[in-house]
């Protein structure tokens, strides 16, 4: 899929052929998703009369320079490529347009007629890149948040060094932000972690000094030698690991055998034999799900940029959901305690701010200590209800800080107990009722 080489290699072909050139018609895809920010009969007036000036690139990103702003600005994703008609740009993996198909292609998204009869296309069949109409590009998202070009714009080693150093996470997953360097896609962060006998899983801020150096060698060197031969990988030298890493099956480089695993939310290739995770414990623990599946995963040979961060995100929908049930039952058990706490207090409430009367501190004071005699006791009898209910009535209120410390530590066992305790100082009530009868 492209990736800086490839995208600089259509940057490289509109230079050669279509500056100073002024585009006489236009056609623009009524496909919102790519188009993006802009109808086409805007982004149509917007390109109609103008000169080329310029082609740019910064990461993945191009966008052609105009006599006057706006500029279409473009934003690959998986598939998208520039096709001049007569000019060979770039061929590579899910290339969405052969010499025989039909012109312009169906999948084409942005077609330009220029005034020499030169006919330019930009195509993207999977539909993940994205095509804008902006007044300056580097000024505003995705290229204003673009680390540097790995290309344009390489750190020194020192740099280089200081910048993993603070970054916890696998290198793979590093080289893949795009914000921390630009233009480097999966297939380059696989070869040169692979020349760099780097494992994908390993802290960035636990690698050397040395291997720093290293891994910057590689990466300068892969791009620019994949530029050179404007991204045509049928010139990459053999014994890159580029030519193995696209079987369904794990292959063999070099006599040494590939394996995958998952590695920034990618199908990663490495060789074991070579690469391997010397990082801190935590790293070895945050990956250690994936390495244990190592050749159990399925390998897509389209390498799919869309369908394993889903998986990924998925599973971790599914474990934030499995969370907040977790959570939901213990609100909910929280919420019958304190329901069960109001319940007690009922009588409480209803006298409002003013101070409860005597009587109706010894009724909560009978209802406390009947409850604690028959936790007690295991139960009373009736003599010893009544004679319970007399003194309840004739109690002396010098008692009444005795019996409120009661009734005070009935109501911690309440809150702590929820439920069950509310029965055992409800069953007092009925006793009260019980006399009643008697009198009768």
């Amino acid at each position: 899929m492209p990736e800086l080489p490839e995208v600089e290699a259509a940057r490289r072909a509109i230079e050669d052929s279509c500056i100073g050139k002024k585009i006489v018609r236009s056609i623009i895809a009524d496909d919102s998703k790519v188009i993006d920010g802009v109808s086409p009969i805007d982004f149509k007036a917007s390109l109609e009369g103008k000169t080329i000036v310029a082609a740019n690139r910064k990461g993945k990103n191009m966008w052609i320079e105009l006599d006057s702003p706006p500029f279409p600005t473009f934003q690959f994703g998986m598939a998208g490529a520039i096709y001049i008609k007569g000019v060979a740009v770039t061929k590579y993996k899910r290339s969405a347009v052969k010499d025989d198909d039909e012109w312009p292609s169906k999948y084409s998204k942005v077609f330009l007629e220029l005034d020499d009869g030169l006919e330019l296309s930009f195509t993207d069949k999977r539909r993940f890149a994205r095509v804008r109409s902006l007044e300056n590009p580097v000024s505003v998202p995705p290229i204003s948040e673009l680390g540097p070009d790995a290309l344009l714009e390489p750190m020194t080693v020192d740099e280089f060094y200081k910048a993993l150093s603070k970054k916890k996470i696998g290198i793979k997953a590093l080289l893949l932000d795009q914000s921390f360097i630009s233009g480097i896609g999966n297939w380059i962060a696989d070869e040169v972690l692979y020349q760099a006998r780097i494992h994908p899983m390993q802290s960035a801020s636990s690698i050397s000094k040395e291997d720093c150096a290293t891994l910057l060698k590689c990466i300068n060197e892969v791009t620019e030698f994949a530029v050179e031969v404007d991204a045509d990988c049928s010139r990459f030298p053999s014994e890159w690991l580029f030519h193995y890493r696209w079987g369904k099956k794990p292959g063999k480089v070099n006599g040494k055998k590939i394996e995958f695993i998952t590695a920034g939310g990618r199908t990663s290739a490495f060789v074991p034999e070579l690469q391997k995770n010397t990082g801190a414990e935590s790293t070895k623990a945050a990956g250690k799900r994936q390495q244990g599946k190592v050749q159990k995963v399925e390998h897509n040979d389209g390498d799919s940029q869309d369908e394993e961060p889903e998986i990924e995100e998925t599973a971790a929908g599914k474990s934030k959901v499995k969370q907040r049930g977790i959570n939901t039952k213990r609100t909910s058990t929280n919420k019958k305690s304190k329901e069960s706490n109001s319940d007690n207090d009922e009588n409480d409430s209803d006298e409002g701010l003013k101070k409860p009367s005597v009587k109706a501190k010894q009724n909560r004071s009978s209802k406390g200590k009947g409850g604690v005699q028959k936790k007690k006791t295991g139960g009373t009898s009736p003599s010893a209800k009544r004679k319970l209910e007399e003194s309840g009535d004739e109690e002396d209120t010098d008692d009444d800080d005795n019996e409120q410390d009661k009734d005070h530590k009935l109501s911690s066992k309440t809150q702590s107990k929820g439920k069950k305790t509310t029965k055992r100082t409800a069953e007092p009530r009925q006793t009260r009722n019980k006399p009643s009868k008697k009198k009768k």
